[in-house]
């Protein structure tokens, strides 16, 4: 037993590698210069992503506004300017207009973007703001007297048809140079003469109709009930001439006026 015991004790254990000297051995492979980067300089991964969709999104962008600016104006900058205008506005458009009202709309927006690019689309936009605002005046009254236009006042295809009919039509000559560039000027002029006078009559109707005193009858001056057709009043009629004064200063603000 004592002898197995002096065996043990004189037994020597196996070195021991040090850590320190293992971690200098594994550090000395890597080369002096090189850096470990630390963790708040890595960029992350999505930042890297997204740099080229936004400029991907950058141009694309770029590339609609010079189309939309395009001048002379052409097809394809009329559409796509009414498309995102449309988008915008449909707030505005649901509550003059119904459905088939916008379509009809879009149609003469972009024609009248094509013939006389966004000045002459302001235009109608302003007439269109106008001719909603005076026919929601006292709805509630016109209603009740059986004067009201239908569906609350949102207008139709056969109305928005029937107001821009002449405007349509010098769009139309404008945009196929009817008679030269010396006429160029006159459809112009008749395009926002056409729209002076359909506000002008808007106007006056709703106008007259809800705040008219006395209504005559234009044919045999006979005093009539408000709304009876081809009847005026005197506080209607002012109301439309101040209206197509107002469209016409906007035109020519616009330079849609030679």
């Amino acid at each position: 037993m004592a002898l197995s015991t002096h065996l043990l004790l004189n037994i020597k254990a196996p070195p021991v590698p040090s850590l320190l000297k293992s971690h200098r051995s594994s550090s000395s492979i890597l080369p002096r210069n090189f850096l470990i980067p630390s963790p708040c300089h890595r960029k992350p991964i999505k930042e890297i992503m997204m740099k080229p969709q936004a400029a991907s999104v950058q141009s694309a962008v770029s590339e609609v506004m010079s189309l939309i600016q395009s001048s002379p104006p052409t097809w394809q900058s009329a559409i796509l300017s009414n498309l995102l205008i449309f988008l915008l506005g449909s707030p505005i458009l649901v509550s003059g207009l119904s459905v088939s009202g916008i379509a009809a709309a879009f149609l003469l927006g972009t024609l009248t973007w094509r013939a006389f690019g966004s000045s002459g689309f302001l235009l109608v936009a302003t007439y269109f703001v106008i001719g909603t605002a005076v026919t929601k005046v006292r709805m509630a009254q016109k209603e009740a007297e059986g004067v009201a236009e239908k569906r609350k006042g949102r207008r139709g295809p056969g109305s928005v048809i029937g107001s821009s009919a002449a405007g349509c039509i010098c769009a139309f000559l404008a945009i196929f140079g009817a008679g030269g560039i010396g006429y160029s000027r006159l459809w112009q002029l008749g395009f926002v003469a056409s729209f002076c006078t359909k506000l002008s009559d808007t106007v006056s109707s709703e106008i007259g109709k809800a705040y008219g005193k006395t209504t005559y009858l234009v044919t045999t001056l006979k005093v009539v009930p408000r709304g009876t057709e081809g009847a005026v009043s005197v506080e209607g009629t002012f109301a439309g001439l101040l209206a197509a004064i107002l469209l016409a200063f906007v035109g020519g603000l616009m330079d849609n006026c030679p």
